[in-house]
């Protein structure tokens, strides 16, 4: 990184930093991803409310799809949620983040993210972050076959290195019996531990 880089990545963080210490609650990022297990990130939500934290989601293009229902989203975090570009003149619906949570992240995603390709509000929201040292947890669901492919594995082996922290694998597999395994939705908000203090 240059010298000027360096200027404006310190830059960003002291004024993050300024903002957050105005703000009552500290604000979690929730980046929803296209995968049929999205349908409750309602549960999420209401575990990191609980946790005192202040949520807002942004979702890819394809989940605002019908993978989860957008307007009960709204209701429960009160804010719009996030998925295309805002113009130059549009403030800024949410705050800078204290931390970010990816779940469902899938396996295009997770590439995407890893090579730095920013050609949604999602992606470049987490390779800003990244950038920013800002605290980031993945909950991956990538079927088996995907999870084999060897840019996958080299894509999440790129991001711990980044400091993202991935909890365990989910293929979303239905068993022998019919069932099929819950998603761990709290574990997002576990590697990211306690929440930080906000307010001066």
């Amino acid at each position: 990184m240059t010298e000027q880089a360096e200027k404006h990545v310190r830059r960003a963080k002291r004024v993050l930093r300024e903002k957050r210490e105005m703000r009552q609650k500290p604000f979690l990022y929730a980046v929803v991803c296209a995968a049929g297990v999205a349908a409750d990130v309602s549960k999420l939500i209401t575990s990191a409310q609980e946790r005192n934290w202040e949520v807002g989601v942004i979702a890819t293009p394809v989940a605002m799809n019908g993978f989860f229902d957008t307007a009960a989203v709204e209701a429960q975090t009160g804010h719009p949620i996030r998925s295309a570009w805002r113009t130059p003149g549009e403030p800024r619906p949410f705050p800078a983040p204290d931390a970010v949570v990816v779940a469902p992240a899938t396996f295009n995603t997770v590439n995407k993210w890893a090579a730095g390709i920013a050609d949604t509000l999602a992606l470049g929201t987490l390779c800003e972050a990244a950038g920013l040292g800002v605290p980031i947890a993945v909950l991956p669901c990538v079927a088996d076959a995907l999870a084999a492919h060897p840019a996958y594995r080299d894509s999440v082996t790129r991001l711990r290195g980044m400091g993202v922290r991935f909890g365990d694998p989910y293929a979303g597999e239905t068993d022998p019996d019919g069932g099929r395994a819950q998603f761990g939705w709290e574990r997002a908000l576990d590697l990211l531990g306690p929440p930080p203090v906000a307010g001066p």
